[in-house]
């Protein structure tokens, strides 16, 4: 009887506790269902709170512990995360799948690194990756739209800032992200304004502040190179466009436009090698920069190397198809046909613009210069070349001295189109008429290697 009473006793005192332990779960079930409600909802922090008081309730139920883990990802909270989910694992190693937690540690890591190795590229691929277990982890997604900004790839870093600031229109990161890629579409006044709403927010944001500064500083240089520029100051222009170049060499666009600007400088100072360099920089960092590509053809037009002009002046037309451009190309390959004939006016020593007298009297001093004859005494060799230049000195006179040829030559017709073969061309009967004909000219030889000419 003493037993069965001690026993009576033993069950009285645990009843109670069965029951107190079926109506705890009953709650903690209940805390865990409207969890999972905000939890649809999206709204973490209060799913968060329901499954911290499911897990007060029952602290041995491992589906809780993975459930808050889960919410604590999309928080962002991987370090919380982590704890969870290695607590739902010593309660039910069926949990495994919470190893992910650890995994998106490891990518925030790995891209902590890489930014400041500003490896742009391998960040993105960690945010994405990382976003795949927490896809609503806005430092995630901030750290993302920087790096693509720092790409280029503005529309798409827009987007995902826009989308954060459509939940958060405080949010400061989103904001400078934002501004930022304003700032490297060149659209530095629009950037200014999205950098000090940032600051507003978040008086601290360093990269904001950065951003602000740098912006505002290329903003007054380019504008004060711009007023040298038009005031003709081309020294004191160049001197400011080089001083922007140094304010942010991460701001492609502005910095392309400042390339040109300076090699605009440059051409007006008739330094076109520098012209052409710095107009080389700017489709560096902006291959579909036009205005660059005509500024560089057009010095390479300047400095007569009319192929480089021909290839630029391609891919603006290609680009813009306009008359002017086709008008400009057309140009370019005319000068490039003509560059590959003889040049007629080099040969005579005479510029593109020289009068009729001055053409006779170059042709006066090159024929007696290269006339066989005064070469009779010099070796095979010599007599062959001298003989040469002979001939296509008298080649130049006869078409730079006749008005209609000289015309047809520089507009760049094919001369042998026009029915002059100059492969028939014989230019002692040039030099013969030139100089009066039979007995008005002759060579005498005074010794050896020396002549004096005697004219009729």
């Amino acid at each position: 009887m003493a037993a069965a009473a001690g026993c009576d006793v033993v069950m009285a005192a645990t009843e109670p506790e069965l029951l107190h332990d079926e109506e705890a779960k009953r709650e903690a079930e209940s805390f865990k269902e409207q969890g999972n409600a905000y939890y649809a909802k999206k709204d973490y922090n209060e799913a968060y709170n329901y499954y911290t008081k499911a897990i007060d309730m029952c602290p041995k139920n491992a589906s809780y512990y993975g459930n808050r883990a889960a919410t604590l990802m999309m928080l962002g909270r991987f370090r919380e995360a982590l704890g969870d989910a290695q607590q739902s694992v010593r309660l039910d190693d069926s949990f495994v799948r919470f190893k992910n937690a650890n995994a998106v540690i490891e990518y925030e890591k790995i891209a902590e690194t890489d930014f400041e190795k500003r490896d742009f590229r391998k960040v993105v691929f960690c945010m994405d990756r990382a976003l795949e277990f927490a896809p609503a982890c806005h430092r995630f997604k901030i750290l993302k739209a920087e790096c693509l900004a720092m790409l280029g790839r503005y529309p798409e870093a827009q987007s995902v800032a826009s989308d954060i600031l459509r939940m958060d229109s405080t949010n400061a990161d989103a904001l400078y992200v934002r501004g930022l890629c304003l700032y490297y579409e060149d659209c530095i006044e629009k950037a200014v304004q999205f950098f000090v709403q940032a600051l507003r927010m978040a008086p601290d944001h360093e990269k904001a502040c950065v951003a602000c500064r740098n912006a505002k500083a290329l903003k007054a240089k380019k504008e004060d190179g711009n007023k040298a520029f038009k005031e003709g100051n081309y020294k004191l222009a160049y001197e400011l466009y080089t001083e922007a170049l140094g304010i942010d060499p991460n701001n492609i666009k502005t910095n392309a436009k400042l390339y040109c600007n300076r090699g605009t400088v440059n051409s007006k100072l008739r330094k076109l090698d520098d012209a052409i360099e710095d107009c080389t920089n700017a489709v560096k960092l902006d291959d579909t920069y036009i205005k660059a590509y005509l500024r560089r053809a057009q010095c390479y037009m300047d400095t007569e190397q009319y192929e480089e002009a021909v290839r630029d002046y391609e891919k603006v037309y290609q680009t813009e198809k306009t008359k002017e451009h086709k008008q400009l190309l057309k140009n370019a390959q005319l000068e490039l046909k003509k560059s590959k004939r003889k040049d007629y006016y080099k040969i005579l020593g005479v510029d593109k613009n020289a009068s009729e007298d001055e053409i006779k009297k170059a042709y006066r001093k090159r024929a007696l210069m290269h006339h066989p004859d005064r070469h009779s005494g010099a070796s095979a060799e010599v007599q062959k070349e001298e003989e040469k230049k002979f001939k296509e000195v008298g080649e130049a006179f006869t078409i730079l001295s006749d008005p209609k040829k000289k015309t047809r030559y520089d507009s760049g017709q094919d001369l042998d189109e026009e029915g002059m073969n100059m492969g028939d061309f014989d230019a002692n009967n040039i030099f013969k008429a030139f100089f009066g004909g039979p007995g008005g000219f002759s060579f005498e030889a005074s010794g050896p290697g020396n002549f004096f000419f005697q004219f009729g």
